[in-house]
């Protein structure tokens, strides 16, 4: 599976991207806005590896895509549209904190939101971002999403609970670029 975007391309893992994996996926300046803590290597490479087998079931439960440069093909992040029922999706993303401020998050996410709502034929699409992830919450308003409320202690991270906002996007109100 490939996805274009204008900036990224999407596609599937491959064993070979672990070093890129690593370090978006062990890097806490990353992980602090993840639901997960940082990876070492061993986890890294357990984790990859079930991405790499899950792309392959008939019955794929999430669609866990690399975000590359269409210019060489380097992994810059790692975007994820995850179907929930039948009619909905849970959105995230994550981009090298190296490569923050380039459009790739945008882009990634605008990308998956054309494949959730054509392709995968969904009617909301959902996004739970800690509150003070402020670059996140511009990338889904951004896209036209909608503030629903707050999840109180909706993840376990770095030690702590952590609180997430819920965004949405119903079909109706998706425009795509």
């Amino acid at each position: 599976m490939e996805l274009s975007g204008e900036l990224t391309v999407l596609r599937e893992f491959r064993t070979s991207d672990l070093d890129d994996y690593l370090a978006i996926a062990g890097d806490d300046r990353v992980t602090t806005w993840m639901a997960f803590d940082s990876y070492d290597r061993a986890k890294a490479e357990q984790n990859l590896a079930g991405i790499i087998d899950r792309s392959a079931r008939q019955d794929r439960p999430d669609y866990m895509l690399a975000v590359t440069r269409p210019v060489d093909d380097r992994v810059v992040g790692f975007a994820r549209i995850a179907p929930s029922g039948p009619w909905t999706a849970k959105l995230g993303y994550a981009i090298h904190a190296d490569q923050w401020g380039r459009g790739y998050a945008t882009d990634a996410a605008r990308t998956l939101l054309r494949f959730a709502f054509g392709t995968l034929s969904r009617h909301r699409v959902t996004a739970a971002i800690g509150p003070e992830n402020e670059a996140s919450i511009a990338v889904v308003k951004r896209l036209g999403f909608t503030y629903e409320g707050q999840l109180r202690d909706h993840v376990f991270t770095n030690g702590g609970w952590r609180d997430s906002l819920l965004y949405s996007l119903l079909e109706p109100e998706y425009a795509p670029a």
